[in-house]
């Protein structure tokens, strides 16, 4: 220590434990991370190595008993990276801020402390209005990961769900195809003398394009379908090869469907002016034994035949003569990846929250955070989700303004 000021230390001197002890945040965090109670829900918004980098930077964070049993990892994992496990989400939801997969549901809301903050998905096909009322009767503050958005305007949990999903459709659509399955037991990239399967793919976003990308490295045959120009341009340069990409044109569309082995519906609705839905007309001229699957149940469906589905009914049925496959959360399927994958986002995005000191000051200051806020202290701030609700919407800036 410099004996002419007792306040500045040479930083050679202090040991390397200590400068570890030295950089943790002076704002720790309280994180919550429930079990889902969703039988066929295996994601988690946080895994163990998740946990270890946010204990270590001084925040606690409370893990359900068994909750990462789904992605393979049992309580031990978490407690060493330093999480506190408790037996009931009752002890959980004490938590200031939740990290959570599918929506709170009204029994979860009712277990949460007043004025905490939820994260999770916004599936609004399971997200109960009763919950919404719940929440703000408690002025929870709610952020829904799909509108979350980076400092380049992109959304990066949906961007990484949606890649998953559409590398993993090819996958299903693979395995659905073959014999063992009930399928018509034909090979994705086909062999010399036999022709290719047929791939059709509705919407040329991140999903798209990745299916399209999986599905010619197995050798098929795809067309892709969108109203956007610009991401049909996109998607060209992305696959790096050329493919066949084309507008809604009614011919056109229609001869696709009637050779198609497999249609995969990836368009966005959220926050989308327009809605493309597939008519059934054109689902009726598909072939016997053809393939139909739909990334887009939780927003209301891609197409005719899937439109309006609800968690009672079947996700997987036939119907003129084409399987439709209409399971929510294909990211299910390699839960332990999109785990990974979305931890890998929300590990900064915690970390930041806690340099800024509040949620009030990140909301404020992080324009991306303040665009995933739909319910700001139990008022709803995101026109899209309040109109699903009927609910009236507010500026968030009007709220922000007050401090």
């Amino acid at each position: 220590m410099d004996a002419a000021d007792g306040n500045r230390t040479n930083p050679g001197y202090i040991p390397q434990e200590l400068l570890k002890e030295l950089g943790k945040t002076n704002n720790r965090l309280l994180i919550g991370i429930p079990r889902e109670r969703c039988g066929e829900e295996r994601r988690l918004a946080l895994t163990p190595e998740a946990v270890d980098v946010l204990t270590d930077c001084g925040h606690r964070v409370l893990v359900e008993k068994d909750a990462g049993l789904g992605i393979n990892y049992g309580d031990c994992y978490f407690a060493e990276a330093g999480a506190e496990i408790v037996d009931t989400a009752a002890e959980v939801y004490q938590a200031d801020i939740i990290f959570k997969i599918l929506p709170p549901t009204p029994e979860e809301v009712v277990q949460m402390k007043p004025r905490a903050t939820v994260f999770s998905m916004m599936q609004l096909n399971v997200f109960a209005a009763e919950a919404v009322a719940l929440m703000a009767a408690k002025r929870i503050t709610a952020v829904a990961y799909e509108l979350l958005a980076d400092e380049q305007g992109g959304l990066p949990v949906s961007c990484a769900v949606s890649e998953i999903e559409g590398s993993t459709s090819i996958m299903i659509a693979s395995e659905l195809l073959s014999n063992v399955h009930g399928g018509k037991g034909i090979l994705m990239g086909g062999v010399p003398g036999v022709s290719p399967t047929e791939v059709v793919i509705v919407g040329a976003g991140n999903a798209g394009t990745v299916a399209a990308r999986t599905a010619l490295a197995l050798g098929a045959l795809v067309r892709v379908f969108d109203e956007d120009i610009y991401k049909l341009r996109a998607l060209q340069q992305a696959v790096e090869q050329k493919v066949f990409t084309s507008n809604f044109h009614p011919k056109v569309l229609r001869n696709a469907f009637l050779s198609a082995d497999v249609v995969i519906g990836a368009m966005r609705y959220l926050n989308t002016r327009h809605r493309y839905i597939i008519a059934e007309e054109l689902i009726r001229t598909m072939k016997r034994g053809s393939l139909l699957i739909d990334l887009r149940v939780n927003h209301g469906g891609c197409f005719e035949t899937t439109c309006c589905l609800t968690p009672s009914d079947p996700a997987i049925f036939e119907q003129y003569g084409v399987l439709h496959y209409c399971r929510p959360n294909v990211s299910n399927h390699v839960a332990r990846t999109t785990s990974m994958a979305v931890s890998n986002i929300f590990v900064p995005l915690i970390l930041s929250m806690g340099e800024k000191g509040s949620l009030q000051t990140m909301v404020k200051l992080d324009a991306g955070f303040r665009a995933g806020v739909y319910m700001y202290c139990g008022k709803m701030v995101n026109r899209y989700v309040a109109g699903n609700f009927n609910l009236p919407s507010t500026d968030i800036n009007i709220y922000l303004s007050a401090f």
